[in-house]
């Protein structure tokens, strides 16, 4: 058992300063994961300190049964612990940045929309506007909070249509916290598997066309395919 592990046994039989300690070394996370709260009515200190409640949280139900490292686990917990804090209390006050970037995304989403014959995806709104999906995800969250996305506009003949609807296949915060969870589980796979899940599901290639690139059958990898997702959705996302 490694230090880490060692401390989490120790904390989750109520010795403090092994808990303090594990909270102290994973400062630089609950800082990182509440960056994107920082516009959300709370001070950075408040922010933190929700943050190392969902840590402590996730500390004490670690499974160490699972070779999982904590920082993959904790993150959506940290996450989740200043979500409920912010939905439960009504914190409202938005960035003057950030509405300007939720009317942006609705000009980019009506254009892209003329352009491409069809409801604009994320990841095309963010390339549009040169701002990452998450900054998108995060002014369309605090907007709706507060009216301008939530309300109902006109489109054509139809009715009763949301702005926020004029967004397809809209990332949630949880979506962004699998993405933080699916990456972490990427650089721990061998060089090999990383690589057959890169051409697979980021150049979307063949299991043949994969074969081929790798020197085994059509067949091997489509059992490891299955076994490296398998291990990945038992390990990381508990399913």
């Amino acid at each position: 058992m490694d230090r880490v592990r060692e401390l989490i046994a120790k904390a989750q039989t109520g010795d403090r300063a092994a808990l303090e300690s594990l909270v102290n070394e994973n400062a630089g996370l609950i800082k990182s994961v509440g960056k994107r709260f920082l516009h959300r009515g709370l001070e950075a200190d408040d922010i933190f300190q929700l943050g190392a409640i969902g840590l402590i949280k996730c500390i004490r139900k670690f499974d160490l049964s699972y070779d999982v490292k904590l920082s993959t686990y904790a993150v959506p917990m940290i996450a989740g612990e200043i979500k409920r804090f912010l939905r439960d209390n009504g914190q409202i006050k938005v960035s003057r940045s950030l509405k300007e970037l939720a009317l942006k995304v609705n000009r980019a989403s009506e254009s892209l929309s003329k352009t491409l014959g069809r409801e604009p995806v994320l990841g095309e709104i963010a390339k549009e506007l040169g701002v990452l999906e998450e900054d998108i995800v995060m002014a369309v969250e605090a907007s709706r909070e507060i009216e301008s996305l939530d309300a109902d506009i006109f489109h054509g003949d139809s009715r009763g249509i949301k702005a926020i609807d004029k967004i397809a296949q809209y990332d949630d915060s949880d979506r962004i916290d699998d993405r933080v969870i699916l990456r972490q589980a990427l650089e721990e796979l061998d060089e090999r598997e990383r690589e057959i899940i890169r051409m697979r599901y980021y150049e979307d290639k063949t299991q043949t066309e994969v074969s081929e690139k790798i020197g085994v059958s059509q067949v091997q990898v489509s059992r490891l395919e299955k076994r490296i997702l398998k291990s990945i959705r038992k390990h990381y996302f508990d399913v």
